[in-house]
């Protein structure tokens, strides 16, 4: 047997997972036919009816791959009875079960009656029983095959190819798994490691304890679009109780990120070529991270399982905590901008403030509907007094949120979108993480709105929704459209139109427990509208 013609560990060729450059469109027919063949009295019988359609070595590898993955079973039985199964190629081909020797043996077999050179190969691999830091000793657990095309060797799993067990091994689904057919070795032993180390196909082979302590890329890491993880072994510690993560990707891809099953101790943050993932766990110890994602093209997809770590904290960091309101992802990026808001300023996801007050802005995509709410765990403030401690001023596509949080804390301001001509709900379009450690922080409310408050008006001042007792304030709103105003509190204060649509004027807050701005569109029918108002201190 000529000795194998290895690739390099890295880079490969980003473009095609693939050992050799193949177009899976090109087996479309093909594969149609291998899939609906059904001769089982002998595998030569069975091989020739196959090639009927398969005329290169390339097409009469993937005939059988087809074939195989679409007809043989995993025997979870046989798996968890030694007594009961067999390998045997004539027995697998007869019954349609068996473990992974099975598929490999039945593999050659078919290979070497089409003519192909095939080597069935053994080793250890990460598969459905696996656990990060699991330690490989002993016998190998299993077996899968290596083909020779065009001059050089290629690797393949049709045990993986075929389906999927569950948990516990008991029950079996067949999944076709592309992935596993002609592997590009760099990726193939991400979950497999042959005894006979030539078999890597590497040109820089890996140590079983090399082997071990890499990361698992679990095949959907790659046909999501995923490229690379800044983390690249299994075991991962954070730094003053911080793990930071990033992982490549060449495709608009989204993410979701579980710490031992809780998806809350975790900052997810959507770049143009990725995601940074900042994991903060609650406690010291050992945790089980696991990165789940899905290309945004994708919209009726579930997310699937892409990546698994095992998270040592020695420290805890107490200087940040994460509501469980948090939507993902959090501050400005390609997501957001898709969801209709550009240009969002402050670019960073966590906005810090001592005092308490912050300013978001944006841009907001034609025709756009937007609205923001205050988030919490903790608070006592019910959801919709939050929402009135942010005020939007909008003037045309720009579109301003003054936030003064009611205490200190961490809070989760989420903007909500949706075109105006939509019949659905708003989406969650932009995240951030409000941060108050201020303890002395007791900011009012914002001005009620009533309906005919509308969004191309803008409060100047007072901005509290509170006014003082017993004191004389000042107003100044602009209001375009407006004819007359007025401010009511136990008795009428006219504003004055000052010119570029603002209103001026004041009132004493000595005549009632609630103020209003009052406007009228058209003087001739003296009708007047209620758009603000303020509650005034009790005595």
């Amino acid at each position: 047997m000529m000795p194998p013609c290895l690739f390099p560990a890295y880079p490969w060729d980003k473009s095609n997972l693939k050992s050799m450059s193949i177009d899976i469109e090109q087996f479309k027919s093909l594969d149609v036919y291998a899939s609906k063949v059904n001769v089982r009295n002998s595998a030569e019988n069975l091989v020739n009816v196959l090639l009927q359609r398969a005329h290169s070595d390339l097409e009469k590898v993937r005939a059988i791959w087809i074939w195989v993955c679409h007809h043989i079973e995993y025997d979870v039985e046989g798996f968890h009875n030694e007594a009961k199964r067999s390998c045997a190629p004539a027995d697998v081909l007869r019954s349609g079960k068996s473990v992974c020797a099975g598929y490999a043996a039945l593999f050659e077999q078919m290979c070497s009656i089409a003519g192909i050179q095939c080597k069935q190969v053994s080793g250890f691999s990460k598969g459905y029983s696996y656990r990060p830091g699991k330690v490989f000793n002993g016998e190998s657990d299993h077996a899968w095959n290596s083909v020779h095309l065009d001059g050089r060797w290629h690797l393949l799993d049709s045990t993986w190819g075929s389906g999927t067990v569950d948990d516990s091994c008991a029950n079996f689904t067949f999944r076709y798994n592309e992935f596993y057919f002609l592997t590009h070795p760099a990726l193939f032993i991400n979950d497999h490691f042959p005894e006979d180390q030539k078999w890597q196909l590497l040109k820089q082979p890996l140590t079983l304890q090399q082997f071990e302590k890499n990361a698992r890329f679990r095949p959907k890491f790659y046909t999501t679009g995923l490229v690379e993880s800044s983390a690249k072994t299994i075991a991962i510690e954070t730094e003053n109780g911080k793990a930071t993560i990033f992982i490549e990707s060449r495709v608009p891809v989204l993410f979701l990120v579980s710490l031992n099953g809780a998806k809350e101790h975790c900052l997810m943050m959507l770049q143009k070529n990725g995601v940074l993932l900042e994991v903060y766990p609650p406690q010291t110890g050992t945790h089980r991270l696991e990165i789940f994602a899905k290309a945004n093209k994708d919209t009726e997809k579930e997310y699937s399982s892409v990546l698994e770590y095992s998270l040592k904290c020695r420290s805890v960091d107490r200087s940040i905590s994460l509501p469980k309101a948090l939507i993902q992802p959090v501050g400005p990026s390609w997501h957001s901008e898709e969801n209709g808001i550009l240009e969002a300023l402050p670019d960073c996801p966590i906005i810090r403030s001592d005092d308490g007050r912050c300013v978001v802005t944006f841009t907001r995509k034609k025709n756009l509907d937007v609205f923001a709410t205050l988030d919490s765990d903790s608070s006592t403030v019910p959801e919709d007094i939050r929402r009135r401690h942010i005020w939007k001023t909008c003037q045309g596509s720009q579109v301003e949120l003054k936030i003064n949080l009611p205490h200190s804390g961490d809070f989760a301001l989420h903007i909500w979108a949706k075109k105006a001509s939509d019949p659905g709900s708003h989406q969650c379009a932009l995240s951030y993480l409000l941060s108050c450690p201020n303890k002395s922080v007791m900011w009012p409310v914002f001005p009620l709105t009533y309906r005919n408050w509308e969004e191309n008006y803008e409060l100047v001042s007072p901005l509290a929704g509170i006014l003082p007792a017993n004191r004389q304030v000042q107003f100044k709103l602009k209001m375009p459209g407006v004819d007359e105003a007025s401010v009511q509190c136990g008795k009428t204060y006219p504003l004055t139109h000052r010119g570029d649509d603002f209103w001026e004027g004041d009132c004493h807050t000595s005549g009632s427990s609630k103020v209003r701005v009052m406007v009228s569109q058209n003087a001739n029918d003296n009708t007047f509208w209620s758009v603000l108002e303020y509650k005034v201190e009790s005595h």
